[in-house]
């Protein structure tokens, strides 16, 4: 062989390595760009610093002062402690009863209970401050718990609580009344499932429906089809956002296994769109609109609010253009745009999102409150991307089943809930719903303001979330304060408040003032005395508790089990 050939050979060889290589570099300098700088948006990392950190809690003593608070500032917070223990003793003596009955045979209770504060000061906070779990009743606005206590109800049942309870009840009827003579029959459908084929396609714009037992079934299986049509593996998620706990969608914290095919990006950024742009194995971008309120933040929750750094505030303008943008890109790059309005599906719009943004996608998942109250998941799409099979490849199919699907129960309520929908009662709901709840979240936030409470509230709609001006290591304390004023919270506290758009004036005068009631008994509890320290200068004293909680093993301190119980009120 010419040795001058093998020479030039060896070359292009090497030159074609070599260019391979850069492309992959810079293909990966790309993705990493376009993650965002938060843990949040590095999923693999957040896994193994969350493997790390130690266990430990505070004793009687350290609870009450874990940020160096002086002697007179402890008292008063042990005082308003004591008390507010008494009351919630008293007051949910039967409901708390049956809770911790049931913790020890139901998980969820127990990841729940673990979960509703920061974990150095979970013992004291269950031992003392357990509201319970369980309700008796619901009526208008309010639930009622099982020792008679009537709460205004601002869990919004995780989001299906769009329009009240009782219109919910009112569907469910409809519906048993619907499908009656049918029953529990499964496989086929009753006539009712027409009815709702057509309105879900008319709300989403969409050819096709599929029905599926949950949200997270539906995005399961619009992930699932975007992979089997466009025949890329890649799945582009953006930073924080939730769409059910399955893998693939949750690649981060709570998934034991990491998810190789995920992207998690930044969410309204260049950066991203740049890679979007240049990639050819990405299938489908996921976009839950409920990320408008928290741009690259998880869903806020108080189990991790350890200083006043939480941050929420919604841009229509900004993030209708954002998604105008993402939208453009994936037209261009063949890329399947999911919408999933599990969440907020109708709380914007009798149309969705898509509606309220004026972005067409072309899948859309659906649940929670299309189900009348019952429990369902629909995925809409394109008619060429909804086909499970080939035309011509015939063993070339995307399975998907499930044995209750479109459940005759679900559907009569379903076909109910959009019956509804249409009724002038509840389309009058939606006039003007943006600057009603804009106009309230003005008055809750000047009242605050004006007795220079350090609390303020940001929302998308009715959709609202807490955030603190002064930074402080027990801001999670005010949800048992609102507790304690008659405001029934979910188990991520003040995070995330969820409005049933039948408020009146006077029901949200009512939760105004009790809101503004709480904030005040815990100003006065001491909780936010000491001022003077830092958003960064917390951390660093968290930072420091870690490290020594790892030096000296499981817990630096004596079990906060060992604080005294206060003795009951004369």
């Amino acid at each position: 062989m010419d040795p001058n050939l093998s020479t030039l050979t060896l070359a292009a060889l090497g030159s074609t390595a070599l260019a391979g290589m850069a492309w992959r570099i810079k293909a990966r300098l790309d993705l990493s760009r376009a993650k965002h700088r938060s843990l949040a948006g590095h999923a693999r990392m957040a896994r193994r610093v969350a493997a790390q950190v130690p266990f430990y809690e505070f004793d009687e003593t350290q609870f009450f002062r874990s940020d160096g608070a002086p002697d007179d500032v402890v008292q008063r917070r042990r005082t308003s402690f004591d008390q507010l223990g008494r009351l919630y003793r008293e007051r949910f003596a039967e409901t708390r009863r049956l809770t911790d009955e049931m913790r020890g045979s139901v998980s969820d209770l127990q990841f729940t209970g673990r979960y509703r504060v920061p974990y150095p000061y979970g013992r004291v906070v269950r031992d003392h401050l357990g509201a319970g779990s369980f309700l008796r009743a619901s009526e208008g606005v309010t639930v009622t718990d099982l020792d008679g206590n009537s709460l205004y109800d601002l869990t919004g049942s995780y989001g299906v609580n769009l329009f009240g309870t009782d219109f919910y009840k009112e569907c469910i009827a409809e519906g048993e009344a619907q499908v009656r003579d049918l029953g529990p029959v499964l496989g086929a459908y009753h006539p009712v499932v027409a009815e709702n084929v057509r309105r879900l396609r008319e709300v989403s714009g969409l050819e096709e429906v599929s029905f599926h037992m949950s949200g997270t079934e539906a995005v399961m299986q619009a992930v699932r089809l975007a992979r089997y049509h466009t025949g890329r593996n890649r799945l582009v998620r953006f930073c924080g956002a939730y769409h059910g706990w399955w893998g693939d969608v949750q690649p981060g914290i709570g998934n034991p296994i990491a998810a190789r095919d995920t992207f998690t990006l930044a969410d309204l950024s260049d950066r991203t769109l740049k890679l979007l742009g240049s990639r050819r194995d990405i299938a489908c971008v996921l976009v839950n609109p409920l990320q408008a309120l928290h741009p690259n933040g998880s869903a806020p929750s108080d189990s991790s609010l350890v200083d006043a750094s939480r941050k929420a505030g919604f841009d229509r303008e900004a993030y209708g253009e954002w998604l105008r943008r993402l939208r453009e890109v994936c037209t261009e790059r063949g890329i399947v745009l999911i919408f999933d309005e599990v969440f907020v599906g109708f709380r914007l719009a009798p149309g969705g999102a898509q509606e309220y943004f004026g972005i067409q996608a072309d899948m859309v998942t659906y649940g929670k409150t299309l189900g009348g109250g019952l429990p369902v998941g629909v995925l809409c799409g394109r008619a060429a991307l909804m086909k499970r099979f080939r035309e011509d490849r015939p063993a070339d199919i995307c399975f998907a089943r499930g044995t209750f699907n479109a459940h005759p129960y679900v559907m009569g309520a379903m076909q109910a809930f959009f019956r509804r929908l249409d009724t002038p009662e509840i389309r009058a709901l939606y006039d003007g719903v943006d600057a009603r709840w804009d106009g309230r979240a003005r008055d809750l936030n000047r009242r605050l303001e004006a007795e220079a409470l350090p609390v303020r509230v940001a929302h998308l709609s009715s959709i609202w979330t807490v955030t603190y001006t002064q930074p402080c290591r027990y801001n999670w304390m005010l949800q048992y304060y609102l507790r304690a004023e008659g405001l029934a919270l979910s188990w991520v506290g003040t995070g995330r408040l969820i409005f049933s758009l039948n408020y009146g004036d006077a029901d949200f005068e009512a939760v105004a003032q009790r809101f503004v009631a709480a904030a005040r008994a815990m100003n006065e509890g001491g909780w936010w005395a000491h001022k003077g320290m830092t958003n960064k200068a917390i951390r660093r004293q968290i930072l420091r508790e870690m490290i020594t909680a790892r030096w000296r093993g499981r817990g630096t301190v004596r079990p906060a089990s060992a604080l005294p119980v206060p003795a009951p009120a004369e």
